[in-house]
């Protein structure tokens, strides 16, 4: 029962998560919040929400293996599973996108989180250093977003098409919209308890630690969303949605999700991650390289490789 519990836990966080964005983005544009801000911040905590009230939860239920295994381990995913599986499908061409200011921006997020975790615990002095970093990353990037915004105004580009909004539905109505915040917030506790709580018992069913539990189920089900979107993407030759995903998804859940988790209740970083998991997860985070910086297309060789080093890792951690 706690694998079928586990499922319908992923399952009703994937679907609140959706529904919490929708909702929030309608509910802002109504309000007349520029759509450039609602990219930038409810649609990037939005879809970051379920990893957040894992991480929350799962240090409510004396396990921030969970937490930390869910984090690092999707962070692992997002590049070796996410980016491999799409390119077996079909090349991603890479090799057109502009992603090195933000792909810089995930390795600075990557080191800080790492010197962080040194400490032997991410507490709220941590909390605040990794949010400040989030803060200057989105200021810049809404800073950027704006400039791009006023060039494309003198090149007379359809604005309404630059800042179309994931979700974004001018004529939905507002009790709509309220059903959709209403599920939203009702179903992602509801999720994560289901997931969390099955997941330890899963652990403790096969005598395994809740940090490889984290590393594993609770990783790859949270990378899902990520997943799909990047099948899309390859599907419709948008490599720059399938990176811009992946990166912009690898920065809020180092930054966000275990900076603000952290300023809830400590969270002890098991010697396991500084030994082993830190460092694959920043190993696969340098596996971008030559397609940030050297216009190599993610072709269908990359994607065996990057989808057998996932295996590797999962079998490893697993042993």
């Amino acid at each position: 029962m706690d694998w079928i519990y586990a499922t319908l836990g992923l399952v009703i966080l994937l679907l609140a998560g959706d529904s919490l964005v929708r909702g929030a983005v309608n509910m802002s544009l109504r309000l007349g919040v520029p759509a450039l801000i609602v990219s930038l911040t409810i649609v990037a905590f939005g879809t970051s929400a379920p990893e957040l009230l894992i991480a929350i939860r799962a240090l409510a239920d004396n396990a921030p293996g969970i937490a930390m295994g869910n984090v690092v381990g999707s962070n692992t995913a997002n590049i070796l599973m996410v980016l491999g599986v799409p390119a077996l499908l079909a090349t991603l061409h890479s090799s057109e996108c502009e992603t090195r200011k933000t792909y810089l921006y995930m390795m600075f997020a990557s080191l800080l989180f790492i010197a962080l975790a040194f400490r032997g615990v991410f507490d709220w002095p941590a909390g605040l250093v990794l949010l400040a970093a989030l803060t200057f990353v989105l200021g810049d990037s809404f800073l950027h977003a704006r400039r791009h915004r006023r060039e494309m105004a003198g090149l007379s580009v359809d604005l309404d098409e630059e800042e179309e909004v994931e979700g974004a539905d001018p004529d939905m109505p507002w009790w709509k919209i309220v059903v959709f915040l209403v599920l939203g917030l009702v179903g992602l506790p509801l999720g994560a308890d289901l997931l969390v709580d099955s997941s330890i018992n899963i652990a403790r069913m096969f005598g395994v630690s809740e940090v490889v539990i984290g590393l594993t189920l609770v990783a790859v089900g949270t990378s899902l969303p990520e997943l799909a979107t990047t099948v899309m993407a390859a599907i419709r030759q948008q490599a720059d949605v399938a990176l811009g995903n992946v990166i912009g998804s690898n920065m809020f859940n180092l930054l966000a999700i275990i900076g603000i988790t952290a300023l809830i209740g400590d969270i002890p970083v098991d010697a396991s991650f500084l030994r082993f998991d830190l460092w694959v997860m920043l190993a696969a985070s340098a596996l971008l390289i030559p397609f940030v910086f050297f216009k190599r297309d993610i072709t269908r060789i990359w994607g065996v490789s990057l989808s057998v080093f996932y295996v590797t890792y999962i079998i490893v951690v697993l042993g």
